[in-house]
């Protein structure tokens, strides 16, 4: 099932969020389970299930490691990556290293994003929004198209 949806949301003094019951249900968690957080695109805070971390977990591997850009990725990414329980009121702990903008600004949103949700300071989300979302039809578009199989692949050497 696809994670969707948009809700704002306010990060408390200890840097605790509550994670809406719609997408502990997609990400088929309670109190006192899992998720893990890490870093996302566009300054956003990537959050995936334990089943939706090893997903992307296998993908990364089949990754060269001996490209320096891949061995970058890994390390900015693995490091800054942990993984959270809920407590008894829904809410993780978000890591500081995680809170790469404004640590007091305090109105957040979170995403549904497919596979995973992303966790945006409010400010930055808007941001994007404006930016954006006049290409949606645009994205839309691109988003949709099939690839071109019809072009006959490049044979190296000839």
């Amino acid at each position: 099932m696809a994670i969707t949806g948009t809700f704002d949301r306010s990060i408390d003094e200890k840097l605790r969020l509550a994670i809406p019951k719609q997408l502990r249900e997609a990400f088929g968690i309670s109190n006192g389970g899992e998720l893990f957080l890490a870093p996302g695109n566009e300054g956003c805070i990537a959050v995936y299930s334990p089943r939706g971390f090893e997903e992307f977990a296998q993908r990364v591997a089949n990754t060269s490691p001996g490209r320096a850009d891949v061995r970058t990725f890994l390390r900015l990414f693995y490091s800054r990556a942990e993984r959270v329980v809920l407590d008894k009121q829904s809410r993780i702990r978000i890591p500081e290293r995680l809170l790469e903008s404004d640590r007091t600004e305090r109105d957040m949103v979170i995403l549904g994003v497919h596979d995973h949700a992303e966790i945006w300071h409010r400010n930055n989300w808007d941001v994007y929004m404006n930016q954006n979302l006049s290409m949606f039809d645009e994205l839309t578009s691109e988003a949709l198209e099939p690839p071109d199989v019809t072009r006959p692949a490049r044979i190296i050497g000839s």
